[in-house]
């Protein structure tokens, strides 16, 4: 099985701080640059696996720089440079304390709170007389709270944001409005390589001069659900489950060994054997979000690489 990557130490010139996140570790560099490493970290249910998934971080980091580049003339984002597979170097920015979450369909955590007979999500008004994975008649923004490393998301209103001043108004309102054109993006980019974007998260920044611009992660299978669009109607008017292209296969594996990320409930073990197919999972991922064959970098000393590639470009920069 291939080595992988799941905890850095770095010390890069003119390094401040670092920040470990769930899955992505971002080094400070005098307060002017981020310089943000994908781990090979594995979350779910807002819990961090044992073990790490080879070639994950570079799935993420690399379909996250490509979706940027195919939406910058939409959204300004953060990013300057990627020269390492997991690396990915772009302007510091001061995090809004939200995740704009956006959903085409109900699945997911909207299906779960359905199901219990919630008809209010983050403020926004479910229909009546949906099925799971139905399209809603308008894509709906149920935004939460950003949590700190092993802490739960948690739903909150539009009208609560503002209320609490974690977002101005007139700043969230942009927020909105990049949501919406960045999903509407990622609609049409799904269809051309027959898919649907189901849901998906942004998380935006604002630069050092007051430009908001988006941050982290785009159009990830961690950050977004895809449906493959053949044979999507015929399924949903069967009543079957829906072909995915997303980490929610991880989700029903561990719900099936009983861990939501309760109090109480233990990770199942994860075998060598079950790493590697979730492994061969996000490649396939990869290559049906991209439409490109994937290459898999040398992970014979993936520290190593990293250090490397990144210093290699700060000394030409």
């Amino acid at each position: 099985m291939a080595a992988t990557i799941t905890d850095t130490n770095f010390n890069f010139p003119n390094q401040k701080s670092v920040y470990k996140g769930k899955v992505r570790e971002v080094y400070n560099i005098n307060d002017d640059l981020l310089v943000m490493i994908a781990t090979d970290r594995l979350s779910a249910f807002d819990v961090v696996m044992p073990k790490g998934i080879p070639y994950k971080g570079q799935i993420l980091n690399q379909i996250a720089t490509q979706m940027m580049a195919a939406t910058e003339d939409l959204v300004p984002n953060w990013l300057i440079a990627t020269p390492d597979p997991n690396v990915a170097i772009g302007h510091l920015c001061e995090p809004f304390k939200v995740e704009m979450v956006i959903r085409g369909y109900m699945s997911g955590h909207a299906a779960r709170e359905y199901k219990a007979g919630k008809r209010m999500l983050c403020g926004v008004a479910m229909p009546e007389g949906m099925k799971e994975n139905d399209a809603f008649p308008q894509p709906i923004i149920t935004p939460a709270t950003k949590a700190e490393m092993g802490d739960h998301d948690e739903d909150i209103s539009r009208v609560d944001i503002i209320a609490k001043g974690i977002v101005s108004e007139a700043d969230y309102l942009v927020l909105e409005k990049y949501t919406r054109a960045l999903f509407q993006r990622g609609t049409e980019l799904a269809a051309k390589r027959g898919l649907i974007l189901v849901d998906t998260k942004y998380e935006f920044g604002k630069t050092k001069d007051g430009k908001i611009v988006l941050i982290d992660e785009i159009h990830t299978p961690d950050s977004s659900r895809y449906f493959y669009a053949d044979g999507y109607q015929e399924r949903q008017d069967r009543g079957e489950a829906q072909k995915q292209l997303s980490k929610e296969f991880v989700r029903q594996w561990l719900i099936a060994n009983d861990f939501q990320g309760l109090e109480g409930q233990n990770v199942p073990v994860m075998t060598d054997e079950y790493i590697t197919s979730v492994s061969d999972r996000y490649i396939e991922l990869y290559e049906n979000i991209t439409g490109k064959s994937f290459e898999k970098s040398d992970t014979s000393n993936i520290q190593e690489r990293i250090e490397k590639n990144v210093l290699s470009w700060m000394k030409s920069n």
